[in-house]
């Protein structure tokens, strides 16, 4: 997928190994796993079905953002970067022509 990113921070900490060392520490290993699947994967839909990720839409005053697991508590925070964002005759998200997320946050939500 394409990954833009919210700000010039957010991108220079998840843009190298060392970077996401120095920014993630001990979580450093699971979110450049998690960088990697993202980039490798051709579509939302298929980043979802990877099970260590968790790929997973959010609720109440995350709605319409969408997270990748880190850690058990900590997630690595995107929305769909499409424009018009993809939708099925039902109104669904098509996750399959999902090809561009803008990663807005890591972060603790729980």
């Amino acid at each position: 997928m394409k990954v833009s990113y919210q700000n010039n921070k957010l991108e220079k900490q998840l843009s190298s190994a060392s970077e996401i060392k120095k920014a993630f520490g001990m979580n450093a290993k699971k979110v450049a796993q998690r960088m990697s699947e993202i980039e490798a994967s051709p579509n939302l839909a298929v980043l979802i079905q990877i099970p260590a990720a968790r790929c997973h839409r959010l609720k109440g005053d995350m709605a319409g953002e969408w997270a990748v697991s880190i850690s058990p508590n900590h997630r690595l925070v995107f929305e769909i970067a499409d424009v018009p964002v993809p939708r099925k005759e039902n109104g669904e998200i098509d996750t399959i022509l999902v090809k561009e997320i803008t990663i807005i946050k890591t972060t603790d939500y729980h």
